[in-house]
């Protein structure tokens, strides 16, 4: 599988939309890389730009991006709110799959050789492609910003890792940049009702892992307070892996605080913007609603979905589409601007188009069944009857949860119905792999076989791909005979008016299980392994006496509520 590592770029230009295009532009003509999100930013006068690609044609384009913003963009007439020290403020790479962080670390310091020898920028290496310990944090190497830069970068202690450390005139235009290897960062703002950055500040510093600065008497224009070494003494924040820092947004006409979530893992986003709710409310401010800059893993959303369903005490068990809508409500992600999942989750964003049944109407899916190709056939068709049986057992389950004067069972059903949806879900997606394993056989008769290495050769690969055709439909059967759990006990505990329901959920798992079988049968046929087929056949036929066993059982139960 391909090594896939994202890139961030952070351009000191939020407002001039040329420029950004121009800046934008090289990146899509660099082969292997796919441009995902261009985030501009007018009050901060900053541009967030993302993009994915297999590393090398990454380096190649974060050089042309980092070469093309020197020359558009000029640093000494440079304003905005968001600290900033160069024309490409920041210039991370994460690894996203496939790649180890050590490998990312490799890449980031040649990214920076390269800029600093060939650019003439200089260049601070942060966060894991740190050279010394006190540059792992970004705001250590930028502080002073670009108007402290000509100072800084000639001292012995901030001299750059790569680059000229004397501030020319090629510097003065260009600044310098920071180039990273790190983990997922998420660039979150919360907009509080007030004008005040002095009360933004203070709920930052409540929350973030710095703290604030200890002064004596616990006063904020009291003495700073030091230890016998002269370190200033801090009082740590309520989270871990979190930056936090206040300011005001003309364009807004608000506070703002800005944060940066450096681990989701430790510090989820949707406990950060509860805290910061909390810590608002305690000084008479309250949260309007927050803002996402660039893109987000889907987890981040899914998570702060589920943690608001649970807190309203409804169940889990919704598509993912309904829980994200959840969590971009609750956090008021589309206050200022309209928050689309499809343009800033970043799986939507590269995820291929190899589901093409799954994502048709009902209609098209009819219409292209019934058509002369043989694809989808009977074992698309079964797997999609054990969906809909998943399906409608998960409906139950959610209809229990809410059904009056059971208020006290939601969560027994919310955790069934994520059950129910979990098979639903794969059985959704076997959907089309039975169609790709019945076009795996067709491509592999279509092989070569003038010579006997040819004959060898295509008869191996139609057997791997039979085999593969008896193992997807045999998948089938045991995921939609794993769907009678939750059938089952929505046949025994769910909503009784729900019951019919139970059933024609049990009569489409059995379906799937039936006819799913069938396919295991023919293609067993054809297959020379014959101790597989025998394997394979035998534990068919105890899934099929099983579910004999269980449609009685669920089949007493429905007819005595009916």
């Amino acid at each position: 599988m391909n090594k896939l590592i994202e890139c961030v770029p952070n351009i000191s230009e939020g407002r001039n939309m040329n420029t950004i295009n121009s800046i934008t532009e090289v990146i899509e003509k660099c082969d292997g890389v796919r441009l995902l999100n261009v985030d501009p930013g007018k009050a901060t006068n900053r541009t967030v730009i993302t993009f994915i690609g297999e590393p090398e044609p990454v380096l190649e384009a974060a050089y042309q991006l980092i070469s093309k913003s020197k020359e558009l963009i000029d640093m000494s007439s440079h304003k905005g709110e968001h600290p900033r020290m160069g024309a490409v403020d920041v210039c991370p790479l994460v690894p996203i799959s496939n790649i180890t962080m050590e490998e990312t670390v490799v890449y980031a310091h040649k990214l920076s050789e390269r800029v600093g020898k060939e650019l003439g920028i200089p260049v601070y290496c942060y966060e894991r492609a740190a050279k010394k310990k006190e540059r792992v944090n970004l705001a250590d190497c930028r502080s002073g910003e670009y108007e402290g830069l000509q100072k800084k970068i000639s001292t012995k202690n901030w001299k750059p890792d790569y680059g000229p450390n004397n501030f020319n005139s090629s510097v003065e235009k260009s600044g310098a940049t920071a180039i990273a290897a790190r983990d997922f960062l998420i660039a979150y703002n919360v907009n509080i009702n007030t004008t005040s950055t002095r009360r933004a500040n203070s709920i930052a510093f409540d929350l973030r892992e710095a703290g604030r600065i200890k002064r004596e008497g616990g006063k904020l224009n009291g003495k700073i307070l030091k230890d016998k070494k002269g370190n200033v003494l801090r009082e740590s924040g309520h989270f871990k892996n979190l930056k936090g820092i206040g300011w005001y947004i003309e364009e807004y006409g608000i506070a703002q605080i800005s944060y940066n979530l450096t681990n989701i893992n430790t510090t989820p986003l949707h406990e950060v913007f509860d805290k910061t709710c909390e810590r608002a409310q305690i000084r008479g401010l309250r949260v309007t609603g927050s803002e996402l800059i660039g893109l987000v893993p889907k987890k981040v959303l899914i998570d702060a979905g589920k943690y608001f369903l649970v807190k309203q005490k409804r169940s889990l068990a919704i598509p993912d589409k309904d829980i994200i809508h959840i969590a971009i409500k609750s956090l008021g992600l589309d206050e200022l601007s309209k928050f689309n999942p499809n343009e800033r989750i970043i799986e939507y964003l590269i995820k291929t188009n190899d589901s093409p049944l799954a994502k048709m109407t009902i209609t098209d899916f009819a219409n292209e069944t019934s058509s002369e190709s043989p694809a989808p056939g009977g074992g698309s068709i079964a797997a999609y009857c054990g969906v809909l049986g998943s399906a409608l057992a998960t409906m139950v389950a959610n209809l229990s949860a809410h059904k009056r004067g059971w208020d006290d069972r939601w969560e027994f059903f919310s955790k069934w119905g994520e059950k129910g949806i979990g098979y639903q879900n794969q059985l959704l997606d076997l959907v089309d792999r039975d169609t790709h394993a019945f076009n795996g056989i067709m491509n592999a008769y279509l092989l070569p076989k003038e010579n006997t290495k040819q004959l060898a050769i295509r008869n191996e690969e139609i057997q791997k791909a039979t085999k593969n055709a008896i193992n997807i439909p045999f998948e089938i059967m045991k995921t939609s005979f794993n769907s009678f759990e939750v059938i089952m006990k929505m046949a025994e505990e769910g909503n009784p008016n729900s019951i019919s329901d139970v059933g024609v959920a049990m009569h489409c798992a059995r379906a799937a299980i039936m006819g799913a079988f069938l396919n295991v049968k023919i293609n067993c046929k054809d297959l020379e392994d014959k101790n597989y087929v025998k394997k394979i056949l035998k534990s068919a036929k105890i899934i099929i006496d099983k579910t004999n066993l269980l449609e009685v059982r669920i089949s007493k139960i429905v007819e005595e509520k009916l």
